[in-house]
């Protein structure tokens, strides 16, 4: 059984160990987790828990939180096997370049990490850094995915992924820059309830875009959920968090249990083989809860009890929501059958292309 953690209820996020075999990932990915995802959840004073004085500029090492300057090593390893490790990935920084950051305040603080806002002077830009500690990545053994995070990130470039903008590391700490918003979709559902029929066809069709530009290039998010999914100031969507994206060829299959249970599909529960299709599913449910205000599947405590839990569910459609919509979603909520081709992406696509194009997408 691998690790659980993650939020309470319908957010707990699983890894387990996986079969052996080709086209599967090893067992590094369990407990790594993006702190993307907590982006705007999570504030207290700056001062408080770092010590830092309000717009101190950044040099080596200043993105740690104060008690661990003073701390002994925690790691007996030669300092550039210990810098090494992290290359390329995680370029060393020369102070004169960490110079130019400001601290504006404290984003989210987890137990793998913290996110700071963070100014950028040079460029007159805000943007968020998460710090982890390097002895946190070599503990948990998910040096491999925090590399795959970056690297897959790199690659992308997209108006509604999360854009990479940095990453470097110092002797104690890794660093990653991204732009920074301020609220995600998660926080704003769980605050509205419920979103009109016209905001939904506007996530449907920004998500859809993200989903086939990342499948496209062979990369699987395996955890498209509302807490990864950010809004910039114009309410467009960022798709963040590829802690657990991996990269995954056309007709290649994974086995990893991994995500967020009440956003994973059947196949996903069930340990496998599974494709770029769950991550369709997962959209599914996250625009079955948008549309009705609830998740169609109450959250359980393990993969098992959920996997069945999903097989006999059958949620209810609310008569008020528009009939495309409506059975787009009925797709993915009403019964599974025992196949990885949902036919939620069939329908997505190309049957209800009329419910996706009343979009105006230059704002």
């Amino acid at each position: 059984m691998g690790a659980v953690s993650g939020r309470q209820g319908q957010h707990t996020r699983v890894s387990a160990p996986q079969k052996q075999g080709d086209n599967i990932q090893g067992h590094w990915v369990r407990g790594w987790k993006s702190l993307w995802c907590g982006m705007g959840t999570i504030r207290s004073g700056l001062e408080e828990l770092w010590g830092l004085q309000r717009h101190q500029c950044l040099h080596q090492e200043l993105l740690q939180p104060a008690p661990l300057l003073l701390e002994k090593p925690h790691s007996e390893w030669p300092v550039p096997q210990f810098i090494s490790l992290f290359l390329p990935e995680f370029p060393m920084r020369p102070v004169r370049e960490q110079q130019e950051l400001k601290i504006l305040g404290l984003v989210a603080k987890g137990s793998f990490g913290t996110v700071l806002k963070v100014l950028d002077c040079a460029q007159k830009a805000v943007f968020a850094v998460k710090v982890v500690p390097k002895v946190k990545v070599l503990q948990r053994d998910t040096l491999r995915q925090c590399k795959e995070e970056v690297s897959i990130q790199r690659q992308i470039n997209h108006p509604f992924v999360h854009s990479l903008g940095d990453s470097w590391q110092g002797k104690q700490h890794l660093f990653i820059m991204c732009s920074y918003c301020s609220m995600d979709l998660y926080s704003l559902w769980s605050t509205v309830g419920w979103f009109p029929e016209d905001s939904i066809r506007l996530f449907a069709a920004e998500l859809v875009l993200v989903l086939c530009y990342l499948h496209d290039l062979g990369i699987i998010h395996r955890d498209v959920k509302m807490e990864n999914i950010l809004l910039d100031e114009r309410g467009h969507l960022k798709v963040t968090d590829f802690g657990l994206s991996r990269r995954l060829s056309q007709g290649a299959r994974a086995y990893t249990i991994c995500g967020t249970l009440q956003y994973m599909a059947p196949e996903v529960l069930s340990g496998g083989p599974y494709n770029h299709t769950a991550d369709w599913w997962s959209l599914g449910v996250l625009l079955f809860s948008l549309a009705t205000g609830k998740f169609p599947v109450a959250a359980e405590r393990d993969h098992v009890t959920m996997l069945a839990s999903v097989a006999h569910c059958e949620s209810e459609i609310p008569a008020s929501i528009n009939q495309e919509l409506s059975l787009l979603l009925h797709e993915v909520s009403i019964h599974y059958s025992q196949t990885i081709h949902h036919l939620f992406i069939e329908v997505l696509i190309p049957t209800h292309s009329s419910f996706l194009m009343g979009i105006e997408m230059s704002d």
